[in-house]
């Protein structure tokens, strides 16, 4: 009764992803919008490919409106995971076009933003910190960690989590709330076990009642290589075996019926093709856990 219950459940939040592979696809890198149901006030979880989105979404009905009007109304801010260039490449070129919004990341991240990409030097400071001439269209705001923060111009709040990604390197895990319910969206991660770390098992430890209780939608986690990647190659990622490790992780903590159909969003999966199909047929083979694995593609709506 556990799985169809929570098959069932009214969604709470609205995705459209603008970009959800990782490597080399420059006009499909990882992006998602997410918004509470029936709204518009989408945030921004990543920004590798903003436009290329957006202009996907049009085309699929999504959005009734001009790309540039989706960019200026609809996208109310940006939570960053961390800076490597697939993150925010789409972010930084459409800057000059955007408008005054905030960008949240952690302090690491933060610094890298300020210090790489707007400074006055590479690009244009369009944010309110740092080097060069400040624009002062973007707010820098900087997340503490576990601290609730509110998402400006939404219903929205944020509570960042570390990640490690090539240990001692830093990425960011965002659980997003909206009244009751909650969406958690990792950046790129390893497992604990490669990564020497413990950051997952503590995530896991945070977000176990909330899947409990039914509070937690869904959980946007990467899987961008196949089992077959050696370990030493993974660079910080997770593969099909990995997840389901951590997955088994957390079963532990929540009990194996309350993971049956619950959402998991594969993101950041790379390049070429034939990976993607690998990957998949991976993750079906081992889901001995039977939650509902979600393939998000570019452009296309889904609720949570």
């Amino acid at each position: 009764m556990n799985g169809i219950a929570q098959k069932v459940q009214k969604p709470s939040f609205q995705i459209v992803p603008l970009g959800v592979k990782g490597g080399i696809d420059e006009k499909n890198l990882s992006a998602y919008l997410l918004a509470p149901l029936n709204t518009t006030d989408f945030i921004c979880l990543d920004a590798g490919t903003i436009h290329a989105g957006i202009e996907k979404a049009i085309e699929n009905n999504v959005f009734k409106i001009s790309s540039e009007a989706v960019l200026k109304k609809y996208i109310k801010g940006y939570l960053i995971s961390h800076a490597h260039l697939d993150h925010v490449a789409g972010l930084i070129i459409n800057s000059p076009a955007d408008s005054s919004k905030t960008i949240y990341a952690t302090h690491s991240c933060m610094e890298m933003i300020q210090k790489h990409y707007f400074n006055g030097d590479t690009w244009a400071n369009f944010g309110d910190e740092g080097n060069g001439y400040l624009i002062k269209k973007y707010h820098f705001q900087t997340l503490q960690p576990e601290e609730q923060t509110p998402i400006a111009n939404t219903t929205m709040t944020v509570k960042a989590f570390p990640l490690s990604h090539v240990n001692p390197f830093e990425s960011t895990a965002f659980l997003i709330k909206n009244e009751n319910t909650y969406a958690l969206y990792l950046g790129d991660t390893g497992a604990d076990q490669i990564e020497k770390s413990n950051k997952l098992s503590l995530l896991w430890t945070e977000i176990a009642p909330l899947i409990k209780s039914k509070q937690l939608k869904g959980i946007f986690i990467e899987v961008s290589f196949h089992n077959e990647q050696a370990d030493s190659q993974l660079f910080g990622h997770l593969t099909p075996k990995y997840l389901m490790n951590e997955l088994h992780s957390l079963s532990e903590l929540t009990g194996k019926d309350a993971l049956k159909g619950f959402k998991i969003i594969i993101t950041h999966m790379k390049p070429p093709t034939e990976n993607f199909a690998k990957i998949k047929a991976q993750l079906k083979k081992q889901n001995d856990l039977e939650v509902q694995f979600i393939f998000p593609e570019q452009g296309k709506r889904f609720e949570l």
